[in-house]
């Protein structure tokens, strides 16, 4: 299931993805690709991102069904990630994984799917992207 094929979307007039798109965002490059691996040996197709600015900036940013993300990154956190995709319209769902687990009241309450601290178990991270997917319709942007 590496490759998604599209279909059109009545209420957004654009394509929707048959196979979630799950967008990971994180500065820790190692992280990126052990998450990325992990989601795509699920049948996800996965896109990475060094950074919420080059998440903001993806092409697929309408397509995107679930954003993964750190909370503590240069610039703008995921937190601020999450704020600013909300004031564009998005209510995807994101799931927050962080090596800081005091952050966890301020993710919850500004809306967040799920929250981990790192290291977290792979099985656990399937079971917060699959209940997110499930609750938001499994398609991208609501």
């Amino acid at each position: 299931m590496a490759n998604a094929s599209a279909v059109a979307s009545p209420a957004q007039g654009g394509p929707v993805l048959s196979t979630p798109l799950i967008s990971v965002v994180d500065d820790d490059a190692s992280v990126r690709a052990a998450t990325e691996n992990l989601l795509k040996s699920r049948g996800y197709v996965v896109q990475t991102f060094a950074s919420a600015e080059e998440f903001l900036r993806s092409p697929r940013l309408n397509e995107t069904s679930c954003v993964i993300t750190d909370v503590q990154m240069p610039v703008m956190s995921g937190l601020d990630l999450l704020a600013e995709m909300r004031t564009r319209g998005y209510g995807v769902p994101f799931i927050f994984i962080t090596a800081f687990p005091n952050d966890r009241v301020r993710a919850l309450s500004a809306g967040a799917a799920g929250f981990l601290a790192k290291p977290f178990a792979g099985h656990t991270l399937i079971e917060y992207l699959d209940a997110a997917l499930e609750e938001n319709g499994g398609g991208g942007d609501t």
